[in-house]
């Protein structure tokens, strides 16, 4: 891919991040939320800002590349024609959006059919953004822009572990996750998709989840992978469509905990 495209590309994507941004701060921590329950028998919630930041995205597109496919957790798959696909999520954790916590984060990836190769994280409230893909890796927020590089940590014992939910997914899954929480240093829980982009950012070591869909997922595997990391499967191999996810800083840690995770 050309230079100038990657370079338009970059310009949509960080248009669509502004877009949403500016859709969804006007709700945080506010009462009209208008949270609905999409789930029988459990809790996974939508607000109205989640569907307004994703059409908020959806227009940018709709101007910008029409001919690209979407894939949005909120409003499903439009197909296209350029090969492309932009795969959002609105509020990757509503139910810390929706306690006030500044965990969340609006997540876009363009993938090919090789899978992602363009990601950002962005968090509004913080004003954090995490870009990754097409030579860059690189964060902007508060404290200035500075490069991404994930951590060099090759010993479970020194490293540090996020995960979302306690329970990760099946009981046998727990069993697995549980192994690699007993080796390492620190376990944190909670993070939603902040924590791969403090995994980006070196700051932590790993982040292991299950349950996980393509739009959960993709912008982190760009993010992380131009920041030096590794993300796939519990297996090993590709994990574009979602299910169990493990994030590494570096391939000696990945190879590290995917033994735990599998030592059953």
């Amino acid at each position: 891919m050309q230079d100038s495209e990657m370079r338009h590309l970059w310009q949509v994507a960080n248009e669509m991040a502004d877009a949403a941004r500016a859709a969804i701060l006007p709700f945080f921590r506010g009462a009209a939320l208008g949270t609905e329950n999409k789930q029988s028998g459990g809790f996974d919630p939508v607000t109205l800002a989640d569907r307004a930041a994703e059409q908020a995205m959806r227009d940018v597109l709709a101007r910008a590349r029409p001919e690209d496919g979407i894939l949005g957790e909120e409003f499903g798959h439009d197909a296209g024609s350029s090969g492309l696909t932009w795969v959002l999520d609105p509020i990757d954790g509503t139910r810390g959006f929706i306690s006030g916590t500044p965990t969340w984060g609006v997540l876009i990836a363009l993938s090919n059919a090789d899978g992602p190769f363009l990601g950002i994280i962005d968090q509004p409230y913080i004003g954090e953004r995490f870009r990754g893909g097409g030579g860059e890796a690189r964060m902007e927020g508060p404290q200035g822009a500075q490069d991404l590089r994930t951590r060099a940590t090759g010993d479970l014992s020194e490293a540090l572990l996020f995960t979302t939910f306690p329970e990760v997914g099946t009981p046998e899954e727990r069993a697995g996750f549980e192994r690699v929480a007993e080796a390492v240093k620190l376990t944190r829980y909670g993070m939603d998709c902040y924590a791969y982009a403090l995994l980006a950012a070196g700051q932590v070591d790993l982040v292991i989840e299950a349950g996980l869909n393509a739009y959960d997922i993709q912008a982190p595997i760009a993010v992380i992978e131009a920041a030096g990391g590794v993300v796939t499967d519990w297996q090993g191999r590709p994990v574009h469509n979602g299910g169990q996810v493990l994030a590494a800083g570096n391939a000696e840690l990945h190879r590290a905990a995917m033994a735990k995770l599998n030592s059953a």
